[in-house]
């Protein structure tokens, strides 16, 4: 499961030339604390393209289905996050695993431990790597008039390092499967959608802030809780 991530400081420039973007830049706020149904940036192969060209687009986390034409207000069950061994079969993601695949961006993800009123998170990255890919799915559908791009990102079963957190984790892909994951002329993905190995995880202690969906800073990434954690004032 994945409930919060960090797109951090990452820069333009990184992802335009790593998918060979051929777009306007799009301006990159640092951000610490994504949480479900705020906006965020994907790679994905452009929909109104021919020429199966890469683009980076905002979409709403929590992927709403093509078919859905009720108000979204009235969309209760969850899809921040879809299972990546049922998602190919599941009627709300089918379509988008079949052609509308997408990489989520971020520097690491945070997970929780502990029991209610005690959790402590944790933030996971990937060693020796400035970011980390999370593969996706995005929908598009029309909601009153307006077109609403939205994603889900994909989990899988933990490697050993994340056992120890939780059940599940984000499929964190290798630069190598970018581009296989990404074209929808890629005929089975399966092989792609495991976890990565336990040793390139990095995992520390994250400020209990990051539980608080209106913080906001990079202090998100210190233990404690609260801004001045840690600090002398």
């Amino acid at each position: 499961m994945c409930g919060r991530y960090a797109l951090g400081k990452l820069q333009w420039w990184i992802l335009q030339e790593t998918f060979r973007l051929q777009q306007s830049a799009l301006n990159l706020e640092p951000r610490w604390n994504i949480a479900p149904t705020q906006t965020a940036p994907i790679i994905r192969v452009d929909p109104d393209s021919d020429e199966a060209a890469m683009q980076m687009a905002m979409a709403r986390w929590g992927l709403v289905p093509h078919f859905w034409n009720k108000p979204l207000a009235e969309m209760k069950y969850s899809t921040f996050n879809a299972k990546s061994e049922t998602a190919s079969v599941t009627p709300s993601y089918r379509k988008s695993f079949q052609g509308r695949r997408c990489i989520i961006p971020a520097i690491g993800f945070y997970e929780w431990t502990g029991t209610k009123g005690q959790k402590q998170p944790w933030f996971i990255s990937q060693k020796d790597r400035d970011w980390i890919a999370m593969a996706g799915l995005w929908d598009r559908v029309e909601i009153d008039g307006d077109t609403l791009d939205s994603f889900s990102i994909l989990t899988t079963t933990p490697n050993q390092a994340m056992a120890r957190i939780h059940t599940r984790m984000p499929v964190l892909l290798d630069p190598s499967d970018y581009e296989a994951w990404l074209s929808p002329d890629t005929d089975s993905v399966d092989t792609l959608l495991t976890a990565c190995p336990s040793e390139d995880m990095v995992i520390a202690e994250a400020n209990k802030g990051v539980g608080r969906v209106k913080e906001e800073g990079e202090w998100l990434l210190e233990p404690g809780d609260g801004i001045h954690a840690g600090r002398l004032l």
